[in-house]
């Protein structure tokens, strides 16, 4: 199955998980990137914000078409609860392009229970397998074994 990883991130913790599963399927990846900076305590502000409300913020045009791919893995940071405000914004663009979906987000606490409900609500799909990550398992690499369950996980549903 032709797979595509589409991630946002801005501290690159989210980065770092997206290019390790790329790099174990052997896929195409690609960034979300924001139209406005999202730097210093105000972009901090904004981005809990937008979070927060739903806000659906300007993001630059992606090169890649999600329909060409047979599975999305989608990544977002998680900002005040929340999946990052320009993941919202992808899912919601494409969500008619999307056939099978997996989620992945990376975050400093445990709740991320709603965060894929929500990203399930705007994809308009129901993921094959999710993973959260916290900054402190990256940081002591103890992700390693939770990304290989995840890719697993995706294989084995893409095999039924």
């Amino acid at each position: 199955m032709k797979t595509l990883v589409v991630f946002y991130s801005m501290t690159g913790m989210t980065k770092e998980i997206a290019v390790h599963i790329s790099e174990k399927l052997d896929c195409d990846i690609e960034e979300i990137f924001d139209v406005k900076t999202r730097k210093g305590i105000l972009g901090f502000i904004k981005s809990g914000f937008e979070s927060v409300f739903r806000i659906m913020p300007k993001i630059k045009e992606t090169g890649l078409n999600p329909e060409n791919y047979g599975l999305i893995i989608i990544g977002t940071p998680v900002w005040a609860g929340n999946m990052a405000s320009p993941v919202r914004t992808y899912l919601f663009q494409n969500n008619e392009k999307l056939d099978k979906v997996a989620f992945f987000c990376t975050m400093q606490g445990n709740d991320n229970k709603k965060i894929f409900l929500e990203m399930e609500r705007v994809s308009e799909s129901e993921p094959l397998a999710c993973l959260a990550l916290t900054d402190s398992e990256i940081k002591q690499e103890k992700h390693i074994k939770k990304v290989k369950e995840f890719i697993k996980k995706i294989k084995d549903s893409g095999k039924r």
